[in-house]
């Protein structure tokens, strides 16, 4: 079974992972063993599927009633 749109999904998939919260131990090596802050501080993409939309696009098909 193929995808029903596949630039769709892998454009989804990246912006995905550009949501990621930063892993724990760069903070520790960033600001020292006694800070606690939150990982999310040194993301550099944030984005939320409720806050902001994406925007993607589907790819331009052809019509199915020209055959």
């Amino acid at each position: 079974m193929s995808l029903k749109n596949p630039r769709k999904k892998s454009t989804l998939a990246v912006k995905g992972r550009q949501t990621k919260w930063a892993p724990v131990w760069t903070i520790l090596r960033k600001f020292g063993p006694g800070k606690r802050i939150h990982p999310s501080a040194l993301t550099h993409v944030k984005r939320s599927w409720r806050r902001t939309k994406l925007h993607v696009k589907p790819r331009n098909a052809r019509p199915n009633h020209y055959g």
